[in-house]
Formats: structure tokens, sequence, C-alpha cells
């Protein structure tokens, strides 16, 4: 079983670097681009260590919480994935509809080897049900580490798809809020206050609203017949609120905290992110011995 995961930084680009690195202590003799190289594997196995180990932690220690009660902010979330109202999102390779899709193209050239030509990905959002309510889902900006792969060949050209689909398990963390509810803190004389200083602003409006005898000013009882009139369009506003449907959405927290949607199971999640914890650990404790090791047989430090 293929994950592809997207966006991860410490676990797709750092092993880059990394190989990197270890090519050029193999192909060049001791020297500065030792130097480097052992740099870059300290640097970047230190980095993807801590960074693992707090994924693990944040998926471990995140309690799950239920859409019809999950509080505003960050969350944890599991349930099925079902689309949105409307055209379904279909895949660019089959046709068939999906929620979420990447599809890698790559095209087999003269000289026998894959070579990437593309990438495309939706950003449409679906829906998470867990029984309890339903919210949308923004993969905007997530990591996205979803097992389900399909490979298809078109001569030459060769299609690899990751895919959600409708009823699969879907776990996500990230920033939930509900749009169309009113704030807890809505305060009618505030309203008020503002709906009369911008008629105010507006003086020409105001006198022909509310100057009753022509006069050209603003007397106490019209004052408070414009002091009234303003109360009820803040009454009517705060109704208005209160009656509205409300939305409940899942998206990229704004803090830069990690934004993950899977269709694995949170314990899998956190074992691979273990795995990956102790590979960046050995990689930074063999940089270490690397580092020893030529300090002891070079002048350079």
């Amino acid at each position: 079983m293929l994950t592809h995961l997207r966006r991860d930084i410490a676990n797709v680009t750092l092993p880059a670097l990394q190989l990197i690195a270890v090519v050029i202590i193999i192909k060049t003799p001791p020297g500065w681009p030792w130097v480097l190289a052992l740099g870059m594997l300290l640097g970047s196995g230190l980095y993807g260590w801590a960074r693992s180990l707090r994924t693990v932690r944040i998926i471990t220690d995140t309690p799950t919480s239920r859409v019809a009660s999950a509080a505003q902010g960050y969350v944890e979330l599991r349930g099925r994935g079902r689309p949105l109202d409307g055209p379904p999102l279909l895949s660019p390779v089959n046709g068939l509809p999906v929620l979420w899709y990447r599809v890698k193209t790559e095209e087999r050239r003269s000289d026998g080897k894959w070579h990437h030509v593309g990438t495309d990905e939706s950003d449409a959002s679906f829906l998470l049900d867990d029984g309890s309510g339903m919210c949308a889902v923004d993969p905007e900006g997530a990591d996205m580490m979803v097992s389900r792969s399909e490979v298809f060949h078109q001569g030459d050209t060769r299609h690899t798809q990751w895919s959600l689909i409708t009823q699969d398990r879907v776990y996500l963390l990230g920033d939930f809020a509900t749009l169309g509810s009113i704030s807890p803190d809505f305060d009618i004389s505030r309203q008020v206050r503002e709906l009369l200083d911008h008629w105010k602003s507006d003086r020409k409006s105001l006198l022909q609203r509310f100057d009753l005898d022509g006069n050209g000013e603003i007397d106490m009882r019209e004052w408070a017949l414009a002091r009234s009139q303003a109360r009820r369009e803040a009454i009517k506003l705060r109704d208005e609120a209160l009656n509205a449907a409300e939305c409940h959405v899942v998206r990229k927290p704004g803090n830069g905290s990690l934004y993950l949607i899977s269709d694995l199971n949170p314990n899998a999640l956190a074992w691979r992110y273990r795995l990956w914890s102790a590979f960046h650990l050995a990689v930074f404790l063999g940089a270490v011995a690397a580092a020893a090791w030529y300090q002891g047989h070079s002048r350079l430090f």
C-alpha cells in the first residue's frame, strides 16, 4: 500500500537533502565539501527528529471531538467522507467521482526511464460526517496522507492517482470554525451606537429621515426617534443572525499548526511518524559519529 505525503517537509524534502549529503561524502575526498555535507546531515537529522516527535504528540494527545459539540479552534475529527451538494468532483484520469485527488503524470522517454511531467491536484471542499453532524473540509494547505493509489498507463504515459472517495474514513487535525453563527458577545447597545455614528456621518440622509419639522436640525425628540429606529434595526440584525443556518468548516490553522487529512487510522499515522523520528535520529547520530571521526583525522577542525 503506497502512501503519499504532500507538503511534509520533514519526511519528503529532508531525506532528499540527506541523500545528496551522503553522495557528496562518498564522491569527494575529505575537505570542506565533507564539512558542509556533515552539517547538512546534522541539521536535517535533528530537525526531522524533533518535528516527527512533535507530530506524534499532536496526534496522540489531541482528543477526538464531535462536530455537533466541537469547540472553535484546533480539533481532531474522525468520520466518513461525503461530497458537497452539486456537480460531483470527477477524477481527471478515469472520470469517476472522488472527494479529493492528486495525479502525478510521467512519461517514458528514449532512455527507458519515467520522467515527471506534471501534477494535478484538486482543491474542492468535501464533507466529513461523524454521525453527530457534518462539516466542510477545505483541503488547501493540508498534509494529505492518503493510502488509496492507482496507476493508469496510456502508451508511454503513466498516471499515478491518490484519492479519497465517498464513505472513506477520514481523520483530520485542523482549525474548526462555525460560520453564520452569532457571537456570544453580541451587544445591542454597541450596535445602536455604531448605527447612530454611521447615520451622523451622512448628515443629509440623517435629516431626510428624522428632521420632522424641516428646520435643518435634529432636536431632542427627533434624536430619540433616531435612537429608537437604531435599536429596532440592531434587534432585527441580532434576530437574523440567531436564525441563520450554521456552517461548520475545517481549514488550515492560521498559526502554522499541523493541518493533516488522512484515510489512515491515527494509531497507524503515529507509528509512521515514530519510524520517521527513528530514521532522522539515526541520521543525526551517524553524522555525529562521522564528524567525530573526521575531526580526529583532519586539521580543518
